[in-house]
């Protein structure tokens, strides 16, 4: 299945709406359906966009989980609860829904950045925040380094 990558940076609208990079469109109309379901990230203060098939194969495995653990119970209480469905319109476009866009602090200006399976929108200042290597101190980058160096890359 085709992933989303890249980063690109949009505006929200006065309603809330914001294009879906052609790029992302593309592989959605090729591949899902042109419906997302937008939710909060499990930690970070960004939302997660992903296409319907890749979010019921997300609940099938939280439905196998041990639904008494606490980390489970976190997960179900922040990310899927906060689950919408979304439509992309003939534009391009999509509304994300204000509760989300209140979670997520978006403002204006966003980053909608593609990983994998699924898209990741961020307030523009945040991501920035976030993905900037020189906010890392040496220790901070070594760990993650040997984290990811574990996984042969």
């Amino acid at each position: 299945m085709p992933s989303f990558y890249g980063k690109y940076y949009y505006t929200l609208d006065n309603k809330g709406r914001t294009l879906i990079p052609p790029q992302f469109k593309s592989i959605l109309s090729s591949n899902y359906s042109l419906t997302l379901v937008f939710v909060n990230d499990e930690f970070d203060n960004c939302l997660c966009a992903y296409p319907i098939d890749e979010w019921n194969f997300l609940m099938e495995k939280v439905k196998a989980m041990p639904q008494t653990l606490d980390a489970v119970k976190y997960y179900r209480r922040r990310v899927i609860s906060s689950a919408i469905e979304c439509d992309l319109d003939k534009q391009g476009r999509v509304l994300i829904p204000s509760a989300l866009r209140q979670d997520a602090k978006l403002n204006n200006e966003i980053v909608l950045a593609g990983q994998g399976n699924k898209i990741e929108i961020w307030d523009l200042n945040e991501y920035a925040s976030v993905a900037d290597p020189s906010k890392l101190d040496e220790e901070t980058i070594k760990g993650y380094k040997d984290q990811l160096s574990n996984y042969g890359l």
